[in-house]
Formats: C-alpha cells, sequence, structure tokens
C-alpha cells in the first residue's frame, strides 16, 4: 500500500543554501514572495490579501523533495484547476461516507431531504426566544416527517444519522438539541424501560407535547450519582412526592419553558421508600399544560448563552405528587405492591447507569452532530476558496486564496480529519448496534472514546473553517460563525469529555492490553512514510508507550492515597486514550479504503488517510524517535512527505467536499459558498444607504 517512493538519500538543503544560489529566478521569485507577504509592491492594491492573511506562497512547479516525488504546487490556483477524479469517484467517497453497509436510504436520505426545505434556511433579525421558538416549529416539522417516532428513538443508527443533519440546519441551530432530548432522552428513556410500548405515547408522537430530560443539577454535573431531588413513596396513595430539597438541587438547563408548547419530563430523582434511600430512577413528570406550568413546578429562565438558541432553564419541585406509573421500572428496579424494591442489581450506582444508559445512546448522537458540522463548515470553506481572489505574483494578477499551501494545506488537514471521523463513527455505530451483552461494556467505553475525540476534533475544524473565511465567517447568514459554538456543547453534552476519558483511561491502563507491536529496526530511509500501514504501526507503539508509563506511573503512586496516585497516572493516561482513538480512527480509515471499488476514488482516499496518518505521527516525533520506533532519517524527511502528500491531494479539494452530499438548497443558500463576494446588506434586509 506504499504510496510514496524513496531516492538515495542526499544531503537535505537548507534555506541558506537556495538564498546563496547565483539564481536569478529564485531571486525573482523571493522578491515576490516578499511583496506579497508584506504587501511592499506597488503594482497592486493589498486589500483582498490583508482581509484574507494570506502570508506565503506556494512551492515551484517541479520541485522534487526529499522523498524523490514530484511536487506539482505552482502559484497558478490548485483547486480552481479541473479535478481528475471523476463523477464516478465522487459518487464513490460518497457510497463510502454513507452507503457502504446499504443504510443510505435509511439511516441519511430522510434527513438530507428534510433540511434541503426552504423553511430550514437562516432568517435574520430574530431574538433569543424567537430562535428558540423557531427551534421547536422545526422539531414539529422533522416530526411530520416520521412515520412512526417509537421507531426511530429505538434505532440507533437513524438516531444518529437525524443529528448528522440537524445539526447543519442554521449553523448549529436549536433543532438538532431539542430533537436530541424528545427523540433519545425523553422518548427513548420511556420505550428501554417495562411497559414503555404499552404507554400511551400519542401526546409525545404527535408533538401535542413535547418530551424534556431532567438528570444535571446545579451542584451536580459530572457527578449525578449524588443529584439530591427526591421522589418519596407516599404509602397511603402509592404515588410518589417530588421535591427539590435545596437550591444547589435545582435542574440544571433542562429546556423546561414554556416555548414550543406543553411539556413532559422524565425526570431523574432517588426513591425513598420509608426514609431508606434506593438509588436514583426516573419519573415520567408533566410539567406545563397550554394554561402555563403546573402547581408545584417552578421554571426559571437561563441567561442567554452562545449556541444552539434553546430555552435552558433552572427547575425545580415543591412536593409535586406523582401517580404510582410514573417511576420507570426494569430489572434493575421493581416496587412491590409492599413497597419493597426487586432488583438484580445490588449496587445503587449500577442502578443509576441502567436508568441513564440512554446516555450512551446521546454520546453516539452528539458524535454525529459535530461530524455533521464539520462537514459543512468544511464544504463553505473550501467553495469560499475557490471563489475568493487575491493579488497573485504578477502585476494585474488575481488568484483564488487556494492557490497558496498556507490557506489549503489547514484544509486538507481538517478533510482528512473529518473523513477520518466519519469512518470512525461508523465502525462505532455499528459496533454499538451489533453488540452482545458481554461486549457492553468495552463498546460502550469505545463509544465514549470516539465521542471525546470527535467532537474536540470538531472543534479544532469548525474554528479553522470560519478562519480561513476571514471576516466573512463571522457573518451568520455565511453559514460558519455558530457551528464552534454549537459544537463546544457537543463537547459537554452526554458526559463532559474529560471525565468521560478519565473513567476510559483507567479502564484501559490495567483491564485492556494496548497492541503490542513487536519491535521492529527502523529503516534508515523514508519510503516507509508512504505506507499507511507502517504509520498505523507507530501509532499502535505510541499507544503501548503510554500504556506502560501510565502503569508503572500507578505502580509507583503514592500509597493509600488514591487521589494522589491517580495524579502521577493520569496525564500518561489520557496520552494513552488519546493514541487509542487515533488508532481506532486510522483503523477504520484503511478499512474504507480497502472497501473502495472505483479506482480514482481508492486512490484518492488513500492519499488522504495517508494525510490523516502523517499528521498524527507528526505530534508523536519526539517519543517515537526516543524509544527507536523511528530513525533521525525519517523524522528529517516527515515534513517534506507532508508537504507532497498535501500537494497532491490540492487539486482534489471540491471533490472531497462534494463528496459529502450537501443539499444543494442548503449551499445555495449560504451567500460565501457561492461568490466568494456578497452583500450582507441585502442578506440581513437592510437597505442600504
Amino acid at each position: 500500500m506504499a504510496l510514496l517512493t524513496s531516492r538515495n538519500e542526499q544531503r537535505p538543503s537548507t534555506a541558506s543554501d537556495a538564498i546563496t544560489t547565483p539564481d536569478q529566478s529564485l531571486t525573482d521569485d523571493l522578491r515576490a514572495i516578499e511583496s506579497l507577504t508584506f504587501g511592499h509592491s506597488g503594482r497592486r492594491g493589498t486589500k483582498d490579501t490583508d482581509a484574507t492573511g494570506v502570508t506565503s506562497t506556494t512551492s515551484t512547479t517541479g520541485t522534487t523533495d526529499a522523498t524523490g516525488t514530484t511536487s506539482t504546487a505552482s502559484t497558478t490556483s490548485t483547486a480552481s484547476t479541473t479535478s481528475t477524479a471523476s463523477t464516478a469517484s465522487t459518487s464513490e467517497l460518497t457510497r463510502l461516507l454513507f452507503d457502504r453497509e446499504g443504510e443510505r436510504d435509511r439511516v441519511h436520505r430522510p434527513w438530507q431531504r428534510l433540511i434541503a426545505d426552504e423553511a430550514f434556511r437562516h432568517r435574520p433579525g430574530l431574538s433569543p426566544v424567537e430562535q428558540a421558538a423557531r427551534s421547536y416549529e422545526w422539531l414539529r416539522m422533522l416530526n411530520a416527517s416520521v412515520s412512526r417516532p417509537e421507531s426511530l428513538a429505538q434505532d440507533a443508527g437513524r438516531l444518529a444519522g437525524l443529528h448528522e443533519w440537524a445539526a447543519i440546519v442554521d449553523g448549529g441551530g436549536g433543532l438538532c438539541t431539542v430533537a436530541s432530548i424528545h427523540y433519545n432522552l425523553f422518548l427513548g428513556s420511556l420505550l428501554d424501560h417495562e411497559g414503555g410500548t404499552r404507554r400511551d405515547l400519542s401526546a409525545f408522537t404527535s408533538m401535542r407535547r413535547v418530551g424534556t430530560f431532567l438528570c444535571t443539577e446545579l451542584d451536580h454535573g459530572n457527578d449525578s450519582f449524588a443529584l439530591e431531588t427526591t421522589a418519596e413513596l407516599d404509602p397511603a396513595t402509592g404515588g410518589f412526592i417530588l421535591h427539590t430539597p435545596s437550591p444547589g438541587a435545582q435542574k440544571f438547563m433542562p429546556n423546561t419553558s414554556t416555548t414550543g408548547g406543553p411539556k413532559t419530563a422524565v425526570v431523574a430523582a432517588r426513591l425513598l421508600v420509608e426514609g431508606r434511600d434506593q438509588g436514583v430512577f426516573l419519573f415520567l413528570t408533566p410539567l406545563s399544560d397550554e394554561a402555563g406550568h403546573l402547581p408545584g413546578v417552578r421554571v426559571r429562565r437561563l441567561p442567554f448563552r452562545p449556541g444552539a438558541p434553546v430555552d435552558h432553564c433552572l427547575t425545580a419541585f415543591d412536593r409535586v405528587r406523582l401517580p404510582r406509573e410514573a417511576l420507570l421500572e426494569a430489572e434493575h428496579g421493581r416496587l412491590g405492591g409492599d413497597g419493597t424494591l426487586n432488583s438484580t442489581l445490588g449496587n445503587r450506582r449500577k442502578r443509576f447507569l441502567r436508568s441513564i444508559r440512554r446516555v450512551t445512546e446521546g454520546k453516539l448522537c452528539m458524535s454525529g452532530a459535530a461530524i455533521g458540522a464539520s462537514r459543512a463548515a468544511l464544504a463553505i470553506a473550501v467553495r469560499y476558496g475557490r471563489h475568493r481572489h487575491v493579488s497573485g505574483p504578477r502585476a494585474g494578477e488575481r488568484i483564488p486564496v487556494d492557490a497558496y499551501r498556507t490557506h489549503h494545506s489547514r484544509l486538507l488537514q481538517a478533510l482528512s480529519t473529518a473523513y477520518a471521523m466519519t469512518f470512525l463513527h461508523r465502525s462505532v455505530v455499528s459496533r454499538w448496534e451489533g453488540r452482545t451483552e458481554a461486549e457492553q461494556e468495552d463498546v460502550g467505553r469505545l463509544v465514549a472514546v470516539a465521542k471525546g475525540w470527535i467532537t474536540w476534533q470538531a472543534r479544532g475544524i469548525t474554528v479553522e473553517c470560519r478562519e480561513r473565511c476571514g471576516a466573512q465567517g463571522l457573518f451568520a447568514v455565511n453559514g460558519l460563525s455558530g457551528f464552534p459554538e454549537y459544537i463546544e456543547g457537543t463537547v459537554t453534552a452526554e458526559g463532559d469529555n474529560l471525565l468521560i476519558w478519565s473513567k476510559a483511561a483507567a479502564e484501559l491502563v490495567f483491564h485492556q492490553e494496548a497492541e503490542q507491536a513487536g519491535p521492529v529496526a527502523p529503516p534508515t530511509g523514508a519510503e516507509e512514510l508512504g505506507d499507511p500501514r507502517y504509520l498505523r504501526h507507530l501509532l499502535a507503539r505510541s499507544e503501548a508507550l503510554w500504556q506502560a508509563r501510565a502503569r508503572a506511573a500507578l505502580r509507583q503512586g503514592p500509597a493509600k492515597d488514591p487521589v494522589a496516585r491517580w495524579n502521577t497516572t493520569s496525564s500518561a493516561a489520557l496520552e494513552m486514550v488519546s493514541d487509542h482513538a487515533s488508532l481506532n480512527a486510522a483503523d477504520a480509515f484503511l478499512d474504507a479504503v480497502r472497501s473502495a471499488d472505483q479506482p480514482q476514488a481508492r486512490d484518492l482516499l488513500e492519499r488522504l488517510c495517508l494525510l490523516f496518518l502523517l499528521h498524527q505521527v507528526e505530534r508523536r516525533t519526539g517519543d517515537l524517535l526516543a524509544h527507536g520506533c523511528m530513525s533521525n532519517e525519517q523524522v528529517r524527511a516527515l515534513p517534506a512527505v507532508l508537504d507532497s502528500v498535501t500537494g497532491s491531494l490540492a487539486p482534489h479539494m471540491t471533490s472531497l467536499v462534494d463528496a459529502f452530499d450537501l443539499p444543494a438548497e442548503y449551499l445555495d443558500a449560504v451567500p460565501i459558498a457561492n461568490s466568494g463576494s456578497v452583500q450582507l446588506a441585502d442578506h440581513a434586509g437592510i437597505a442600504a444607504e
């Protein structure tokens, strides 16, 4: 699978060698570069260059790098060159992204068609409350397109697919958030417990009532197991009294206002029977009707926050009475008529985790949302780079901004990561759907690790895309400015990333062996850097190194002081988890390459996979070199290999984002995705003076 070849290695040329060489063409180019970088030339204006932040040019045509690969990058536009990838190869990339297992029509097309509707376009000038109300209007439109909402709530693949497409609406609008809460956390929790299918769910499936989920409290976020809200069994009626015992026990951030219509919640509360704490269970609790909030339900809106426009609130209960059937029961807890709790789980923590197990599907949903937002941001940024023209090196010349390596290399790195994120997500969803009971814990941990890695990568991608579009990217109408703030929500939702990685780290340190690759004498040449399998091997070595460090630190940590012992271990353990996530992403990417049927698509995807792996190895070279896994020659050659692969992919950026198959109606409504220049006042509905 090697993609690059090498020649007999020579001493690498240095910058001083080049500058002191008496070459008139080089001298002329250096002068042109200086004028482009600092705007000193009087032959052309500098306005566009300043506005886009271009600071460098690409290499000259036909130069040969340290690996012997000829670079074809030039000062003419790389992206404006007609892509050599055919329509067939783009279609094949789309198939690999969305339809490898024939699930596209079921998992993706319905939502893709839905968001193409004009009703889902950006509407300027709305207040935060109006934006939140619009999120519920979209939710009802979505629900009207679903034949059986109960089936959607029980289908992890379709739910995750919904999030991939809903997340791009209005640059990370509130639709994805309220849909996730209603279908996954609310309906999903009801259906996951006994009697869920026997309950009358018609009010929720018809959207006469919106469902919400109340678990996190003001004083209990990552330690929700310690939540304080109580549901006390009333022996006289057989029902429960739901109560908030302290200000810190108020439910934090649920969408419980009257915006969006009447609402019902699933509330996590501590079951008390004759004063005994039986653990945390879920209780079905009506919150409001057409006239407002019900007696005993106290709701206060929280201040506006950037990101998805949702009606976040503080919610408390003042001795609210619930019927016996409000308790959601299953094997983890059934309450007998005499108040005796029968459970297959003697541990209260395990009962709590069983009660809120929908959070695992929620992690898949957050991963899907982050991936969808990343792909949309990349599609906009790449299209903008083709249309936005800046000063070229010759008098009067105008060239696309994506002609410059400083521009397109960052987007290509983000593209390779977005493909890796997508393939990892597909693999994890498949494993979750096909898991056995014995695999539940291991696959659940993989879901958590993937969620952390994917959402953190999405943060970097969406910020990069916004930045590459300059000031134009700051305007909401251009579809990018809301994504970074929206992604912050996915980082925290369904388990803060650092917390879930810390939990995974503790489990992986001793309970799962990192892949042990045998010692291999590192080659002295650079040819292996063109082999994705070799780079994947280096990632596996890095994970094993960090696991060994973490194990040693844990054993040698302070005795009888668990916090101090973990503190000495956690840094290495978290690095191990990071490598574990990257390795799983690499494996999913390589599997997709092997699945490609169309030769051009296979070649393009293989080079993109190579770029992803090179960047992954790049930040680990110090460790790998120190432990004899890489040679000095390889480390020195790596930047040139990266540059060569980047140059070979630059002409294909449009094909790579076209494969994301975003609705034309969506992209047509994003001004900078089309012309590269927009009269923003017109789109804001403001008459130009």
